[in-house]
């Protein structure tokens, strides 16, 4: 089932030569509206086959693929707003200093895009998902390398979305499907890629990142790639709501078997006091969470050790020990440590990098100066999370400070919520400061968009030479700004 370098090239060829049948935006967004019709259509099976190869349940695979029929509509949505492309016109202006010659500029795709799939996320992160549906309504063919998790249900979804672009006239080469290790790595050096989209690991991210930036010519990189999602509870919020906060954030931690690549992996708690009573609720929180099952052997077996090695570290501690559960399963649990371990280079930062699957770390603070130690130390997240007390929340104390401090370490700053659980929505971000993602775009959101297109300027061109979009009469009826001013 692994693609050879022939079959790679073979499939970015074919996406490479339906560029032009994605030209029409009124093409585009019905072959994305009628993706979701023909997703939702085949679902019963759909959801059978994803959890036969990646147990994650009916229930949570039928909500996936739900919200993946959503977000390729909102794509169509866009693309027939067409406010992504961005269009500025200026017209001549001997009277500036210096004068403004006739400019008309706005965004054409870049051509065919690689997507990687993730493993957690077999309808939302693969190939239907964000990176696909952003790319195909940027007008961009996209080529997929599949997870080796869900192989199966790669090709069947692949196989809907062929038959949908088919009803608009579009060539089966627009989505393109490989398998393997190799193929990944092929995928990335072809030369008529002109970008990727990928999640997963920080190890297999970065190798491709610098294959991408290694090429003769490099091309753009949008990589998730891993992240701590720290959160800060404040002793005031504490003092307030210690036992919500324990459940909540068990909830959080345990969600999907902690598959999530937004939860939360390292949460700064007061030591003593009302600290003890959060710790006490989360404890009866985690231990009434039943085993789950990991998306694969070799992600046990990396949370398995992962946990151990943690656990082996003086002074860490693990009120509910997690591990594993059964032959096939991992029991979730949380460890404990002094804020004051993390706060200087050595063995414990362990601590601070992402362990995945039904774990966090606990970091136990005597002071607000313990906090800011710890908070220097991270590196870049998807998420930042603050839990602040109601007077803290009406902007009495550090509530603030703390929001100023979290903003330059997350994409998404949270106060007093969750991390996991990712709306699609238009103010929607989903990035964050490396190595949570490789750019400073989103995965999640329409302005997912963004990436896939580059800006192009025409400067004294004669209008009948131009595209219709940046026609002074605006025949596609777009939103546009006109020497300054925003016509809608």
């Amino acid at each position: 089932m692994e693609a050879t370098a022939q079959e790679v090239d073979a499939a970015v060829r074919a996406a490479h030569a339906a560029r032009d049948s994605l030209t029409d935006r009124t093409v585009r967004a019905a072959f994305l509206r009628t993706a979701a019709e023909r997703l939702e259509a085949a679902k019963e099976h759909l959801v059978e086959v994803a959890d036969a190869e990646t147990a994650l349940g009916p229930v949570r695979l039928t909500g996936e693929l739900a919200r993946t029929c959503y977000q390729l509509r909102a794509f169509a949505d866009i693309v027939d707003e067409g406010a992504f492309l961005d269009v500025v016109i200026n017209h001549p202006d001997d009277t500036a200093t210096p004068p403004v010659p006739d400019l008309r500029r706005y965004k054409i795709p870049l051509g065919v895009v690689a997507v990687y799939s993730a493993s957690n996320f077999p309808f939302a992160f693969s190939v239907p998902g964000g990176d696909t549906a952003s790319a195909l309504a940027a007008g961009c063919p996209v080529v997929v390398k599949s997870h080796p998790d869900h192989p199966a249900l790669s090709e069947l979804v692949a196989k809907i979305l062929r038959t949908a672009a088919a009803e608009h006239g579009i060539p089966a080469g627009v989505l393109g499907l490989v398998h393997g290790f190799e193929a990944g790595v092929e995928l990335i050096k072809h030369p008529l890629v002109a970008a990727a989209g990928f999640t997963g690991s920080v190890r297999g991210g970065r190798a491709l990142f610098d294959a991408a930036a290694a090429r003769p010519v490099p091309i753009p990189f949008h990589g998730e790639l891993g992240s701590l999602n720290p959160v800060v509870v404040t002793e005031a919020a504490a003092a307030e709501r210690a036992e919500a906060i324990g459940t909540g954030l068990a909830g959080s931690m345990t969600l999907g078997v902690g598959q999530f690549c937004v939860k939360p992996g390292l949460v700064l708690v007061p030591a003593g006091g009302a600290g003890d009573q959060l710790l006490k609720s989360l404890t009866d929180a985690v231990s009434d969470t039943e085993a789950g099952v990991l998306l694969d052997h070799r992600m046990r077996d990396n949370f398995v050790a992962g946990v151990a090695e943690r656990l082996s570290l003086e002074g860490v501690d693990a009120p509910v020990t997690p591990g594993a559960g059964g032959e096939h399963t991992v029991s979730a649990g949380f460890l404990t440590v002094p804020a004051s371990k993390l706060a200087e280079e050595g063995a414990y930062d362990l601590l601070l990098e992402e362990c995945f699957g039904p774990v966090t770390v606990v970091a136990r603070y005597e002071d607000e100066t313990e906090v800011k130690d710890v908070l220097s130390r991270l590196p870049g997240n998807l998420t930042a999370t603050v839990q602040l007390s109601s007077q803290e929340a009406a902007g009495e104390g550090r509530g603030a400070d703390l929001l100023a401090e979290l903003t330059p370490l997350a994409g998404r700053v949270l106060v007093n919520g969750w991390p996991t659980g990712v709306a699609v929505a238009a103010a929607q971000h989903h990035g964050g400061p490396y190595p949570a993602t490789t750019s400073t775009s989103t995965s999640v959101g329409g302005t997912a968009i963004e990436r896939w297109l580059r800006p192009v300027v025409y400067q004294g061109a004669p209008e009948a030479l131009l595209p219709p979009e940046l026609h002074d009469d605006n025949p596609l009826g777009l939103p546009r700004r006109i020497n300054g001013h925003l016509e809608r």
